[in-house]
């Protein structure tokens, strides 16, 4: 498992994703950064050899090491002063000053071949010839020509390394420098893209408006605008309601008739309960059984209203009701069941006498 961990590391440094790097480092608290690779490498020598600066950086704040030495010796400070004599100032400032500053105890590391980083820098006043890219090989007449920018630059590398050492010898600095900042998550992204696209919207709709409108008379609009959205949207709320209830209502209408058919127009002598009586509403009053049972019935066709207010009478009148299921009724429901089919039939019966 580690194996793994360790070459996407090492996959990642190679390439110089550093944001990748970074996430990865991240969600890996425990990874050991110091592991050696080949050649007695770590991935700070790695990236000190690619002069990725944002890399060892990162690097250095999850504890990789300075002090570690490769097969030769070499620790990361020799790797960064090499190449900033080979390269020049920029190499110098952006990777082996920050290396130095982290540990100056690495200054003073020899490797196999007895060189300390301070040494391989203080060459630089013993090369025939160091330029700002690099090493280039002067002809002798050249050679007297080199320019005092050149020798200013040798002799500012030798003071400041006796300086800071000095100066710092035994102490560890802080880590100050600059990080790169943090990606941009992906919330953060989504909410900064709305609110650009909110103001955008603003902008062009403000544009629609006519020059002459003041602010007052648009927010005037725009309010007369949303309570019309409102009402609408309320008067759509109301028509899906009615549509619903009176679904509802036919529905139990259907399951109304269907349940006086089965229970009345059967033979069968299977004991009752107050829940198998096929009311129109079980659970609701008087007033909404007699909706359920008037509901698709129009009212201006007076005789055919009237012959079907007795039809129910019939249905619901208790001694008739007793005729059918007297014998049927549970003892525990009986008086329940009479007291309910008693308000009914007076309810129908007042009914039928307003449509007298």
């Amino acid at each position: 498992m580690k194996s793994k961990k360790w070459k996407k590391l090492l996959c990642y440094i190679e390439g110089g994703n550093l944001l990748k790097l970074k996430s990865y480092l991240r969600k890996n608290t425990r990874l050991d950064v110091n592991y050696v690779v080949k050649k007695g490498r770590t991935p700070l020598h790695i990236a000190c050899g690619l002069q990725d600066d944002a890399v060892v950086h990162l690097l250095l704040k999850y504890g990789a090491s300075v002090l570690l030495q490769d097969n030769k010796g070499n620790t990361p400070l020799h790797v960064a002063a090499q190449l900033a004599i080979r390269k020049g100032r920029r190499v110098y400032d952006d990777l082996f000053i920050p290396l130095k500053k982290h540990c100056p105890v690495a200054m003073e590391i020899a490797n196999h071949e007895g060189e300390t980083p301070r040494s391989i820098i203080e060459q630089m006043k013993n090369r025939k010839s160091v330029g700002y890219k690099g090493y280039v090989d002067y002809s002798s007449k050249f050679r007297k020509r080199k320019s005092q920018e050149e020798r200013e630059w040798q002799q500012k590398i030798s003071a400041e390394c006796d300086d800071e050492y000095f100066e710092t010898y035994g102490q560890y600095e802080e880590d100050f420098y600059c990080i790169d900042p943090e990606p941009e998550m992906y919330d953060d992204w989504a909410a900064r893209i709305a609110r650009e696209y909110a103001s955008k919207r603003r902008s062009t709709e403000g544009c629609s408006f006519q020059k002459n409108v003041t602010d007052e008379e648009r927010r005037k609009q725009e309010q007369q605008e949303f309570q019309r959205k409102l009402e609408e949207e309320h008067q759509q709320y109301l028509l899906r309601a009615h549509q619903k209830g009176h679904e509802l209502r036919c529905s139990k209408k259907e399951q109304y008739v269907q349940k006086c058919s089965d229970i009345f127009g059967s033979s069968s002598l299977a004991k009752l309960a107050y829940s198998d009586i096929p009311w129109p509403c079980r659970n609701g009053a008087v007033e909404d059984m007699t909706a359920v049972i008037l509901h698709g019935m129009d009212t201006s066709d007076r005789p055919a209203y009237r012959r079907y207010l007795r039809q129910q009478q019939a249905l619901w009148h208790p001694d008739k009701f007793l005729q059918r299921c007297s014998d049927r009724l549970l003892d525990k429901d009986r008086d329940k069941i009479l007291a309910t089919v008693t308000a009914l039939s007076q309810a129908l019966n007042k009914l039928s006498e307003e449509a007298k």
